[in-house]
């Protein structure tokens, strides 16, 4: 999976691109098909018409790096159909590391994230269990149905 930071964003060309393009006709791509700077350090992926092979363009500081892929079988497939008159995709990084395995992501559904309650919230409502459960316990030690024969045991 890639690693990124959450200030990178991540672009798919909508349309196909010819892939013989190096660094400098790739960033010209980034110009004209996404309306976007190449060289503000989010990536640029760009697919051929067949869709088996993908190029990933990145400016990092000091210098161009191109990604590319080709799948020996099956074809990549955007996650999303851009809307009207949109020439690109956005991405996260999760569903980048996917589409590089070759998986197709059109019929996959995104599950609730894990939601963590707000610290007193928390504390509230375990204090509360734990003087339930406190309570429960202290009135089955004190009734006389609390023996082994509650537990199913049987006496003599």
């Amino acid at each position: 999976m890639l690693t990124l930071p959450a200030s990178v964003r991540i672009y798919v060309a909508a349309e196909p691109v010819d892939l013989r393009r190096g660094f400098d006709g790739l960033a010209a791509a980034t110009r004209s098909l996404m309306g976007q700077n190449p060289m503000n350090g989010h990536l640029f992926v760009f697919v051929n018409r067949r869709r088996n092979r993908m190029k990933v363009l990145v400016w990092d500081r000091t210098g161009w790096l191109v990604l590319y892929k080709r799948l020996e079988r099956g074809t990549f497939q955007l996650p999303s159909k851009p809307e009207a008159g949109q020439r690109h995709v956005e991405l996260d990084a999760g569903e980048l590391g996917l589409m590089l395995e070759g998986l197709d992501l059109r019929g996959a559904r995104r599950r609730a994230r894990w939601y963590r309650t707000p610290w007193g919230e928390h504390v509230r409502g375990t204090a509360a269990r734990i003087r339930s459960e406190e309570s429960v316990g202290a009135s089955s030690l004190a009734s006389p149905s609390s023996g082994p024969e509650r537990l199913g045991a049987r006496g003599p």
